[in-house]
């Protein structure tokens, strides 16, 4: 195919289509993805690539997977669709449910299912509501996240989500969300004397105070921060959200949707600091992005409130919900993640990302810091390392080493904005070594290339 074949077909599809984050420049600037091959993507001018987010951190089995692509095959020439209301179901999914019991955190053993992540986020708010209306509590509707969080951009999710980038066009937001300040080890100043973990929890108890705990519903939170910056916990995080929410009778909610499935180098983020949530949602990883798949996991204590014959019938509903081909695709996936040991290989494998990285840019005058865990990882970049000091909005230098990247054969995201600059690394789980030092060799030259200077 000619060196040029890009161009006219993304001329094509600029035509009759509108895509996420729709910037036309952008677009038409970019890539026709063709086909893919474990951790590499082809375009359609030949070009291989690596597939340095996993697409978008959920393609975690690579590409080419028979054992999906089979459970798919097999699935639809038997049972395509059921529906998923109640008095109906299907095998697929209720096996998926039963497996996803005997690997998620002991007090979730119910699950209802969505088509992704934004839904997923819909569908927690929603139950945190219903449950507290049904405990006699009708005044805890409102939700508290973080900001830099990303949870989604239904209209609900755009709410929750803590990126203001997400808000303008689509104001007003609905009430009853706050956010409060991320626990951000790079930026995050704790008061002095103070543990950071504690403190930037305590920012929590805080927000609480001033809403009043009784009309709280639920706390929204990422194990580990994605799209606003690849942000790891300081330990004594979560443990102490536990013990707020627990004092003020406050639901917890995880959102696992790119920690879920191994990514972290554990099966599941918040496992990381042994805290249980009341309710844990998740998507991406758990079909590897072969097929639309999500969900949210519920407590027993809530789960006991779905079945009283006292309360009222939850009138929430997806038609794709439990899907069978997606959830048998899903079985196929979490057979791969556990028989490859894959949570594992992610976590040497992000470990040996951020150690060549660290060789490669650790005298960088711009490089400020290098941070994740197991495969989800970020570079941010500032002006001054001394002072953190942030490149103006408009330098978009995270942008510039992405483009420097791709040029290089390594297609990834990341986050740039004034407050912000940093490129993401998570590619898929069953890298090797050779695929990692790819990754790290790219990103080292881009960003000497870009912002030595």
């Amino acid at each position: 195919m000619s060196q040029t074949a890009n161009a006219p077909l993304m001329a094509r599809d600029n035509t009759h289509l509108v895509h996420s984050l729709h910037n036309q420049a952008v677009h038409l600037s970019g890539n026709l993805w063709e086909h893919g091959d474990g951790p590499y993507i082809y375009d359609a001018e030949g070009r291989r690539f690596v597939d340095g987010l996993s697409g978008l951190w959920n393609v975690s089995l690579g590409h080419g997977r028979w054992e999906l692509i089979a459970a798919a095959q097999r699935q639809m020439s038997t049972l395509a669709y059921s529906s998923g209301y109640s008095g109906s179901s299907n095998r697929p999914a209720l096996e998926l449910g039963e497996r996803l019991a005997g690997m998620t955190y002991p007090p979730i053993n119910r699950f209802f299912f969505t088509s992704g992540g934004g839904e997923s986020t819909d569908s927690t708010i929603k139950t945190a509501r219903y449950y507290w209306k049904a405990m006699g509590k009708p005044s805890k509707t409102k939700v508290i996240s973080l900001h830099d969080a990303y949870h989604g951009v239904t209209m609900a999710a755009m709410c929750a989500t803590g990126l203001s980038a997400y808000w303008p066009m689509f104001e007003p937001r609905m009430p009853g969300f706050r956010h409060i300040p991320s626990h951000n080890q790079y930026r995050y100043e704790a008061p002095e004397g103070e543990d950071p973990g504690v403190a930037a929890a305590n920012e929590l108890e805080t927000a609480l105070l001033e809403e009043d705990p009784d009309t709280v519903a639920v706390f929204l939170a990422e194990p580990v921060q994605g799209s606003g910056g690849v942000h790891v916990p300081p330990n004594g995080y979560f443990q102490r959200i536990r013990e707020i929410c627990d004092q003020y009778d406050v639901l917890l909610a995880v959102d696992e949707v790119i920690t879920g499935f191994g990514r972290t180098g554990t099966m599941f983020g918040l496992k990381h600091w042994d805290v249980e949530p009341d309710i844990m949602q998740f998507a991406k990883g758990i079909t590897s992005g072969y097929i639309p798949l999500g969900g949210i996991g519920i407590s027993d204590r809530i789960s006991e409130v779905f079945d009283s014959q006292d309360s009222p019938m939850w009138m929430h509903a997806y038609t794709y919900s439990g899907h069978p081909v997606a959830c048998a695709v899903a079985l196929a996936a979490i057979e791969v993640i556990e028989s490859e040991n894959l949570p594992s290989r992610a976590a040497r494998s992000g470990l040996r990302l951020r150690e060549n990285l660290t060789r490669g840019l650790h005298d960088h005058p711009h490089v400020g810091d290098i941070r994740g865990i197991g495969l989800m990882n970020a570079v941010e970049f500032v002006k001054d390392r001394q002072t953190k000091e942030v490149f103006e909005g408009s330098a978009k230098m995270a942008l510039q080493v992405i483009e420097a990247c791709r040029q290089r054969g390594l297609f990834t995201r990341g986050r740039s904005d004034a407050q912000c600059n940093a490129i993401y690394l998570g590619p898929p789980m069953i890298c090797d070594d050779a695929v990692i030092d790819e990754i790290s060799d790219i990103v080292v030259a881009a960003v000497c290339d870009v912002v030595w200077h």
